[in-house]
């Protein structure tokens, strides 16, 4: 991320906001899954593949 980063004039759209989202989500107890393995891609360098994997694995649920 750093590198990509580094390399733009700009920040992509939501790399930002996805951290925020993920820290308000986290304090208020709130499962948002797809923002939770965006974040693991973007900081914790999780491949996105294995993201992507894990999120089609999940069971399913109602949303709320």
């Amino acid at each position: 991320l750093k590198d990509i980063q580094a390399s733009m004039a700009m920040v992509a759209e939501g790399v930002f906001t996805t951290r925020s989202v993920h820290q308000q989500a986290a304090r208020l107890g709130i499962e948002m899954p797809i923002t939770q393995e965006v974040y693991r891609v973007l900081y914790e360098d999780k491949d996105p593949r294995t993201a992507v994997t894990d999120l089609m694995l999940r069971e399913p649920k109602d949303e709320k």
